[in-house]
């Protein structure tokens, strides 16, 4: 399993917009990802409600995993996304 820890970087929290854009790249991905708060149980990171429903807040840490051979690229993608503010990203 590939795992990396990530800060969440959009200045509102992962709010339905970043949420959006996060959900959208996590399904363009050939792995599934899940991402969640270290010690708690993970969501797919596919399911818009699942990543709605972490609260997260700026500066919040979220583990982001991934099984397979494209799942280092993968938690990749997804975490230099989480990393960004997105609230200016279309």
């Amino acid at each position: 399993m590939y795992q990396r820890t990530v800060s969440v970087g959009s200045r509102s929290g992962l709010h339905a917009r970043p949420a959006s854009l996060f959900v959208q790249a996590a399904v363009r991905q050939p792995v599934p990802v899940t991402v969640g708060r270290e010690g708690n149980t993970p969501v797919d990171a596919r399911s818009m409600l699942s990543v709605l429903a972490l609260a997260a807040q700026h500066g919040d840490l979220l583990v982001l995993s991934a099984e397979g051979e494209s799942a280092p690229d993968a938690v990749d993608v997804l975490a230099t996304l989480l990393s960004e503010d997105l609230d200016g990203k279309d």
